[in-house]
């Protein structure tokens, strides 16, 4: 009788988000695909929890999920984590769910914390239809392919970033979005966690200044409604004025009044002081 591939999510961050059920059904397994065995042997080590475990990731998937799904087929049962959070989302285990379903075997979620949802729910951006889109590629090319593809989106925008890639990936995303809104969550659910709301321009201006620190979800407005309405500099000296109020500085007011309604910023600053 064939056995059952057990998709279990696991902390992205904190162990006290471990759900009892996700520690049972590590407990019962026959074994276990995991990302990194360092990284979950130390999980297992947690909760006291001793089984064999059978190495998954990007480079070894395609060989290693034919053994895993013939050792279920079997009669094993197995678990597969991801280093955090829920596997098969932008991650390797995705192949070995879809080879389950070709092969006829069992698949189980045994749900727990995700990067992406936590994020949006942090962040304060709109979430009621998003677009997760993973890692931007390494490959200059790729990462404005993919930008201009999704420039015309408009709904809020995840994506994941490493901090020695960070500032790149934001001044890509400034050059082809444009100066959008955007919540920057680093470290969730760890000592350090915090979300930076800014813009894309600011952000970009911040982490020349500011060295990256963490693992980071970037969470970006999509593009705005094509705005209609003829502006005058009264017009724009007003909204400009709204927003130092808000507690923006007058020469970023006057960026940002400029961009919204087409007249100089020169003009909008010159009327401001």
């Amino acid at each position: 009788m064939s056995g059952k591939l057990y998709i279990v999510g696991t902390p992205i961050g904190n162990l006290s988000d471990m759900s009892p059920r996700a520690v049972e059904t590590l407990a019962k397994v026959d074994f276990i695909a995991a990302e990194d065995t360092r990284v979950t042997v130390k999980l297992l080590n947690h909760f006291e929890i001793k089984k064999p475990m059978i190495s998954y990731f990007e480079h070894n998937k395609a060989a290693k999920g034919e053994v895993i799904i013939d050792r279920i087929l079997a009669g094993e049962n197995c678990a597969i984590v991801t280093d955090a959070g829920m596997p098969a989302i932008s991650d390797p285990g995705e192949e070995l769910v879809r080879l389950a379903h070709q092969k006829g075997v069992a698949v189980e979620s045994v749900p727990g914390p995700s990067a992406v949802i936590t994020a949006l729910a942090i962040s304060g951006m709109p979430s009621g239809r998003f677009c997760f889109e993973g890692f931007l590629s390494v490959n200059k090319q790729s990462r404005k392919q993919h930008l201009d593809e999704i420039k015309n989106e408009k709904r809020t925008l995840i994506f994941y970033e490493a901090p020695h890639k960070l500032l790149a990936t934001l001044k890509d995303m400034a050059a082809v979005l444009g100066d959008r809104p955007i919540a920057i969550v680093k470290e969730l659910t760890k000592l350090h966690e915090a979300v930076l709301k800014t813009t894309l321009y600011q952000a970009v201006e911040f982490f020349t200044e500011n060295a990256p620190k963490g693992e980071y979800v970037l969470v970006i407005g999509g593009k705005a409604e094509e705005n209609t309405k003829e502006y005058t500099l009264a017009d724009a000296v007003l909204v400009a004025k709204k927003l130092i109020e808000e507690g923006m500085s007058t020469a970023a007011a006057a960026k940002e009044a400029a961009a919204v309604s087409g007249i100089k910023k020169g003009d909008i600053y010159k009327e401001l002081i």
